[in-house]
């Protein structure tokens, strides 16, 4: 296998993706943890490496379906911050009216598919897609995105048979921070390893370094371009050690503190940001910049999205059909 090459350009592209998802997940947790946010937040920091690497290796015409912990998604397929603000603080400028908001955003513009309520239920969905696009010979992909939790669902392991089966344009990445939401796969597979399923589905399997970008972006790249040929999907592990719990709040009494302390002294920004400046292709002055720059564009759409007119209650049953 080839190793995929990646530009100096497409290496600093990167970077920007991760650093604009980190400094938005923190603003995001802040305005959660202040109460402007409703519901729930699930927190993606120690784990942006796998959302950017992965949604880097599409074409602006493919899909990726979002998830619950998808800021990484979003900011790697272009979307606005402004429009996905009006979402998250429902706002009926949003791309769903501001019904969906943060935990069920869908953006059909940019190639997102919706978040769904169950776990697992976005697999046979993004089959679904893909069978779509088969039919209609598009030369699209579609990524199935999902967390380690939904890999011990039904959903998962038929999904994959049939994609398999019928050689569908897929790649199904898997984003494993070890606890789904209070428990590790050990606990709940007889073959914990997620990548070695696939052997199962007459699939290639790939154990990634969830932390590293350039090894995510470069597996997710070959299994796309794997996919677009028509040779059928890829199962991707990307493995990672999240840092915060499973939602804004997680007390995380289930887990033991050194391996949290352990968890965040691996911090995918910093290790690319520092091979980058061996490589000479950033410098501290770029990056400082940069971090301005990506400051004064999360307040602008922050405050842009706040002073938006609400969603319409009325709106709420629209489009529902089941």
């Amino acid at each position: 296998m080839t190793e995929v090459t990646v530009s100096e350009e497409k290496k600093r592209e990167l970077f920007t993706f991760l650093l604009k998802s980190r400094r938005l997940e923190e603003k995001l947790i802040d305005m959660i943890t202040r109460g402007e946010i409703a519901g729930w937040l699930h927190p993606s920091l120690g784990g942006e490496a796998v959302g950017v690497g992965v949604t880097g290796a599409l074409k602006p015409k493919d899909y990726i379906n979002n998830t619950h912990r998808g800021r990484p998604i979003i900011v790697t397929r272009g979307v606005p911050l402004k429009r996905f603000l009006l979402e998250v603080l429902g706002k009926k400028g949003g791309p769903c009216c501001g019904i969906a908001g943060e935990m069920h955003y869908a953006d059909i513009e940019y190639g997102i598919l919706g978040t769904q309520g169950m776990v697992g239920a976005n697999i046979p969905l993004s089959v679904g897609f893909a069978l779509a696009c088969q039919i209609k010979n598009s030369g699209q992909v579609v990524v199935s995105y999902f967390g380690d939790g939904a890999v011990d669902e039904g959903n998962f392991h038929e999904s994959v048979n049939m994609a398999s089966v019928w050689k569908l344009p897929i790649v199904f990445a898997v984003e494993n921070n070890r606890w789904a939401q209070f428990i590790p796969q050990i606990f709940t597979a007889a073959q914990p390893d997620i990548w070695r399923k696939a052997e199962g589905y007459n699939m290639p399997g790939q154990l990634v370094d969830g932390t590293n970008v350039l090894e995510v972006y470069r597996a997710a790249f070959e299994a796309v371009d794997r996919a677009r040929r028509g040779e059928g999907p890829t199962l991707l592990e990307c493995r990672f050690n999240r840092w915060l719990g499973h939602y804004v709040g997680d007390p995380q009494k289930y887990r033991d503190r050194k391996d949290i302390e352990a968890a965040c002294q691996v911090d995918p920004v910093t290790k690319f940001r520092e091979q980058l400046f061996a490589e000479h292709l950033l410098t501290a002055e770029t990056v400082e910049k940069l971090e301005q720059a990506i400051k004064a564009e999360i307040e602008d759409a922050v405050d842009s999205a706040r002073c938006s007119p609400p969603a319409d209650p009325k709106t709420v049953f629209d489009n529902i059909y089941v």
